[in-house]
């Protein structure tokens, strides 16, 4: 029997997304941020990968087809994480957004990791992600340190080739 705490193993397995026109949902986390389709519900729901999970991100239209972003001021969700192996990697999401003309709505060093924000056609938060090694992570009296500082941009794009930046 545990002390009540989750397992450390434990894990956020996937994200499912209410959203008003899958079609548009779809082409957005597919085309601009990677995702692949693994697997179609009917014509209401889409469910999207990376690699070969059976799946990170599921749309649905389920309660939502047709509708608008909650307005400001109320709950839910505020952003979901996806997080970047590597600092490449998440230099190339920036490059795919960028040439997507899709805009960030900030950028940020948290001292543990470095993060792109941006929201999806529906006005869902994200997080594009990626984590320095916990070793390197600064601590003081047993706790993580963390900040939201500016994230240079042009740093992170140093991780690619000119040609490409």
């Amino acid at each position: 029997m545990s002390d009540g705490a989750l397992d450390p193993r434990t894990d956020i397995g996937h994200v499912h997304l209410k959203v008003a026109d899958l079609e548009r949902a779809e082409r957005f986390y597919v085309d601009v941020i990677g995702f692949r389709v693994k697997a179609r519900y009917g014509i209401d729901a889409v469910f999207l990968a990376a690699g070969d999970y059976h799946h990170h991100l599921g749309l649905n239209t389920w309660q939502s087809k047709g509708g608008s972003p909650p307005p400001p001021g109320t709950t839910g969700l505020f952003h979901f994480a996806i997080r970047m192996p590597t600092r490449r990697l998440l230099a190339e999401a920036l490059i795919r957004l960028r040439d997507a003309g899709w805009p960030l709505s900030g950028a940020s060093d948290h001292l543990v990791s470095e993060a792109l924000y941006l929201h999806d056609p529906d006005g869902n938060g994200i997080e594009l992600y990626w984590d320095r090694d916990p070793s390197v992570w600064p601590r003081s009296n047993g706790q993580i340190d963390m900040a939201t500082l500016p994230l240079d941009l042009d740093d992170l794009l140093s991780e690619l080739p000119e040609e490409v930046r």
